[in-house]
């Protein structure tokens, strides 16, 4: 047993032994991994070992094809067996929607540089001869996915880990997790470890370990199964092993097991297990089948396979694991406790992200960020509203429920809601509003003017594209009304707010209260870490605005650079404030119905923050607009917010007042190719790669990132944001699909994109190498599987001088 590490990896399944792995690969031999009882005898030993590529994003199918090539390798690495069979994989599909997404997932595969095909049902089923193929209108085909053995994988990479110079303790359950004097103190039943970082890899019981620190995680155990069937004549037959097979409109998989199959169904009403605690004995074991749960989707299966219809069953497995509110696993830096690290809950598909997880994970910890953009991960999406259990369980079921349904662009979940909601949420339904949810707030989408209230998705332009075409031009040519309380809100305060504040971000502060600076922080990479707005309210005193998908995110930002005395104090009042926001021509008219105070350009120029009375209601005003038109933020106190909301409609029902959403607000910053963050801002790109040096003050003084920047400054970025006008029909990007210059292989992808309702182009943002980024150059967007001629355009699209915005 050893006493101190540099690392300590708590769990000794896929995820703890790949990233011990390759912490190693990594450079760090002073690492370590306790286990409480022995290796993969969580959720590990029992799981499938499907190992696929098909995912509707690219970076998580990068990660996927990192998975697949290590397992590939890892044998010859180690020498131990790790039992991969890259037999490839057929998903087949019954209904145009479905095609439609085989196509989205081909553009991102011709991006990532994984193979993949859509073929006929003749040639489905030439891959799966035991499977009926009617119905079926073509088909996935993954040469590269496969199946792997999850136990010999573990072993291997433990093998390779300690050839590392890594140590791994089993039989040594952590009971303990201290932080004390800069370092963690991991008590074990062998004994205690000094850490520098702790990570949690504890699978299913991730949550009641981090409660040992103090931490809540929002991971619950489902129950799961899987049966294997007795030898099948026509599959012992073969000299060619069977590829994995899908039936994603019937919810079930199946491969070859010998001679048999292995058939795993995601039935309807799935079940939790183990709410109040995982017993402390329960490794290497399993729970009671229960036949009646998955009866329905194994007679679906055996329409569509018919040889497991009439072969007997060797084996049924019901294994639990742990699933989170999106099915994606909780990787990196847990907020407001450092040197813990998370990396659980993968929602059973642990062995396929294992690997390429291991390794974000471990760079994460070794660089300081993963070296590609894996924010769909971060633990920090997730903030206090996914703590309570009834809520992760409603949001888990949905996610099982819903495997192997498709997910459309701009797809809302329903599971789960309404949890977080302001006092407009009941009379904006009641004017049609149509809901959204970002970090767990309603938030108005569209408004229903003809028709139901409600989405209905496919992959060209849903049923709102009317009525948001016709907000977008109420905005432009009016003026429009938002609730945007859902923005994350913080202020920041103390004698060394500014100093700590001016070290943070890339942008000048303002130094005269009610200035505002738009800024981003930065990684030491220099990539954009967050991007806010800092007003200065009183010397020393800041209020920091950022959006409301980060909120978690970037208060774990501003916590971890704090100085540890107490110059600085963060507090975090996006409960507390609300926030409407005016925007369009004619917002200053009305203000001035609604106020006494001087909103004039001059009496109240750009980017100025200051408190203004609205009717009997004060409120913070600040002149700042997302979508390019003269517009105020209106922030205040929530109890005020129907009373201030009445008094906005009520003076702007004569200057054509309308409600407006979230997609109308899309549509408008694409205009205007405002960038996004999390799509067209990340730590993967640079201010100078984002087109906004701008907002860089080089001369200020040093920040985190300087020094990266002025290295890139001088040498000249490799790619540049740029905005391409599209020649798209009924469908638009949204993100992911190639962009082609000439040739096979797309030279980028789309980081965001929509339709431009007042310009009336659909518009797409792209990373393009430099050499294809000239105004003029010609190129091609991949959009379901056709490509759309697109133009490189100026930027931006509307109203390039800033004569709205300034009026």
């Amino acid at each position: 047993m050893i006493t101190e590490a540099r690392v300590v990896v708590v769990g000794g399944g896929i995820a703890g032994v790949s990233t011990l792995y390759h912490l190693t690969r990594l450079g760090w031999s002073d690492v370590a991994l306790v286990e409480a009882a022995e290796l993969t005898s969580g959720s590990t030993w029992h799981a499938a070992g499907l190992c696929t590529q098909f995912i509707q994003s690219y970076n998580l199918m990068t990660l996927l094809k990192h998975s697949v090539e290590l397992y590939g390798t890892l044998e010859e690495e180690t020498g131990l067996p790790v039992d991969f069979h890259p037999c490839g994989s057929v998903r087949i599909g019954t209904t145009t929607d479905r095609l439609h997404q085989f196509e989205q997932v081909l553009g991102i595969a011709r991006n990532v540089g994984v193979p993949m095909e859509i073929v006929s049902p003749e040639r489905a089923h030439e891959l799966f001869p035991v499977a009926s193929m009617e119905g079926v209108l073509a088909a996935a085909h993954l040469p590269s996915d496969g199946h792997v053995d999850p136990t010999s994988l573990t072993n291997a990479l433990a093998r390779g880990a300690v050839d590392g110079g890594a140590t791994i303790v089993r039989n040594a359950p952590v009971t303990g997790l201290a932080r004390e004097q800069g370092h963690w103190t991991v008590t074990t039943g062998q004994g205690v470890i000094r850490a520098d970082v702790v990570v949690l890899a504890t699978g299913q019981w991730t949550r009641q370990v981090a409660r040992l620190a103090g931490v809540e995680l929002p991971i619950v155990p489902l129950e799961h199964h899987y049966l294997v069937t007795e030898p099948i004549r026509e599959i012992e037959a073969r000299t060619v092993e069977l590829p994995v097979f899908r039936d994603p409109d019937h919810s079930f998989y199946a491969r070859q097991e010998g001679g048999g199959l292995v058939i795993g169904p995601f039935e309807r009403n799935p079940k939790a297990w183990a709410l109040d605690g995982i017993p402390a004995d329960f490794h290497g074991k399993l729970l009671a089948p229960d036949m009646g749960q998955i009866e329905e989707c194994l007679v679906a299966a055996a329409e569509r396979i018919p040889v497991f219809g009439e072969t007997g069953i060797r084996t049924v497995i019901n294994g639990p694991d742990g699933y989170t509110p999106d099915g994606r696993c909780l990787m990196g830096p847990i907020p407001g406790h450092h040197g813990l690290h998370v990396l659980a809950g993968f929602s059973i598909f642990g062995i396929v992200f294992g690997g390429g997880a291991g390794r974000y994970a471990a760079e994460w910890i070794v660089e300081g960020q993963p070296s590609d953009n894996m924010w769909e991960l971060d633990v920090s999406r997730f903030g206090d509203h996914a703590h309570a259990t009834s809520y992760v369980v409603e949001r888990a079921f949905e996610v099982y429920e819903d495997e192997y349904k498709i997910h459309y662009p701009e797809e809302e979940r329903p599971a789960g809601r309404p949890l977080r909601t302001d006092p407009l949420y009941d009379r904006l339904l009641a004017r049609g509003a149509v809901m959204g949810v970002r970090s767990g707030w309603e938030r108005p989408l569209w408004y229903a003017q003809d028709g139901p209230a409600r989405d209905e998705y496919g992959f060209g332009r849903g049923n709102w594209f009317d009525a948001v075409g016709d907000e977008c031009r109420a905005v432009r040519s009016a003026v429009g009304v938002l609730d945007q309380t859902s923005f994350a809100k913080y202020v920041v305060s103390g004698p060394g707010a500014s100093h700590y504040l001016d070290r943070l971000c890339a942008n000048r502060l303002p130094t005269d209260p009610g200035r505002m600076a738009l800024t981003q922080m930065l990684t030491e990479r220099g990539g954009i870490q967050t991007d806010v707005t800092v007003t200065l309210l009183e010397p020393g005193v800041y209020y920091v605005v950022s959006a409301a998908a980060t909120e978690t995110h970037d208060l774990a930002w501003l916590q971890i650079h704090a100085p540890e005395d107490d110059s600085v104090r963060i507090d975090n009042v996006t409960a507390h404030h609300g926030v409407l926001t005016i925007a369009g021509p004619r917002s200053r008219e009305l203000l001035e119905h609604v106020s006494s105070d001087d909103v004039t350009h001059e009496g109240f120029p750009f980017f100025r923050a200051r408190p203004i009375d609205i009717g009997r209601a004060s409120v913070l005003a600040m002149r700042v607009s997302y979508v390019g038109e003269l517009g105020w933020e209106l922030h205040h106190p929530l109890e005020v917010q129907r009373y201030l909301y009445d008094v906005l409609c009520e003076a702007g029902a004569g200057l054509g007042l309308v409600d407006f959403g979230y997609r109308a607000l899309e549509s408008l910053r694409l205009e205007k190719c405002y960038r996004l963050w999390g799509a067209d801002m990340s730590a993967d790109w640079t201010p100078l790669q984002a087109g906004l040096e701008r907002f860089v003050a080089f001369d200020k003084g040093d920040f985190v990132g300087r020094d990266a920047l002025l290295r890139e400054r001088e040498s000249g970025p490799t790619h540049v944001l740029s905005c391409l006008v599209v020649d798209a029909e009924d469908a638009d990007a949204h993100g992911f699909e190639p962009v082609y210059a000439d040739g096979e292989r797309p030279v980028a992808y789309v980081s965001s994109g929509g339709y431009g309702h007042t310009i009336g182009r659909s518009i797409a943002l792209a990373y393009l190498p430099v050499g294809h980024a000239t105004v003029g150059t010609e190129l091609e967007v991949g959009i379901l599987g056709e490509r759309r001629r697109a133009v490189v355009s100026e930027q931006p699209l509307l109203d390039p001088a800033g004569e709205r915005l300034l009026s």
